[in-house]
This record gives C-alpha cells, sequence and structure tokens, in this order.
C-alpha cells in the first residue's frame, strides 16, 4: 500500500469492496443458472442449507446463521411455504418465536441439491483446496470487518 501513491487508492480497480462486490454478482449469475432446475433463487437455497444442515430452527437463530434480519428472512420464507419447502409455526414452548421446520418436499430436495456445490467449485476454475483456501481467507476479512466495525461503534459512543 505505501509504494502506491495516494491518489491510486481512489481509482475503482483499487478499491476490494469493489472487486468482491463483481465476484458477488458474478456468483449470482452463476447460482441463477444453476438453482433454475430447483426453483430457488440463491437467498432461498441458502436458507435451504441453514435447514438441511440444522433441522428445526426458530427464525431469528436461523436469521443469525445467515446474517439477514426477520424483514429480509420473512419473505424469503413466505416464498419458500408458499413452495411447498418450509413450515412457520409458533414455538410451543414461547409464543413469540417462529419455528421453521423442512416439509418432506423440502427434505427431499437436499438429494436433488447435491450437484449445485459440484458445479459452481466447477464454474470457479479453482481445485478443492484453492475454494478452502478463499474462504478461510474471506472468513478472517469478515471477522477483521466485524471487528472494526464493532470497534468503531465502541468508539462513537
Amino acid at each position: 500500500m505505501s509504494t502506491t501513491p495516494t491518489t491510486d487508492w481512489l481509482r475503482l480497480d483499487q478499491q476490494i469492496c469493489f472487486s468482491l462486490n463483481a465476484a458477488s454478482r458474478a456468483f449470482g449469475g452463476v447460482y441463477r443458472v444453476v438453482l433454475k432446475d430447483l426453483g430457488l433463487t440463491y437467498p432461498q437455497y441458502l436458507v435451504m442449507l441453514v435447514l438441511w444442515e440444522h433441522g428445526d430452527l426458530p427464525v431469528k437463530k436461523l436469521g443469525e446463521h445467515l446474517r439477514l434480519d426477520s424483514g429480509t428472512l420473512s419473505p424469503l420464507l413466505k416464498r419458500l411455504e408458499a413452495a411447498g419447502l418450509v413450515r412457520r409455526e409458533r414455538s410451543a414452548r414461547d409464543e413469540r418465536s417462529v419455528e421453521v421446520r423442512l416439509t418432506e418436499e423440502g427434505t427431499a430436495m437436499r438429494e436433488r441439491a447435491l450437484q449445485v456445490p459440484r458445479r459452481i467449485a466447477t464454474a470457479t476454475g479453482l481445485d478443492v483446496d484453492e475454494i478452502r483456501a478463499l474462504r478461510a481467507r474471506l472468513d478472517d476479512l469478515t471477522t477483521a470487518l466485524d471487528a472494526a466495525v464493532a470497534e468503531e461503534m465502541g468508539a462513537g459512543r
């Protein structure tokens, strides 16, 4: 960073956020094609991944896994429920909490979804070790950015 003149840092091609956003949009395009057969959008696919992994979950916990608030998550869940893939039910233990459960059809979809990660991996042109390393770096970046926001919020008090 210190060897590049300061003015170069304001170039679009120097912005890590732009590179990440461009990669995210490119992934979105690939996922649109790959998920078409399942009838899912990428955000809906993420919901299904969490439910396949963890089983029944309260909406709040599902949102924590996905880093989504309930205002963003609710429309996703409504569409998945209308498609017959999930059910939302008030918790018997806590009426304020809504539990999300896979239906039989939602559970069965998991088998058809097994081809998705393979197709996405192929589209990246990366091998499995490169994908793992990239994911680890991105996880580290997310942790660092979360810490920076928390620090800024603490300093702003």
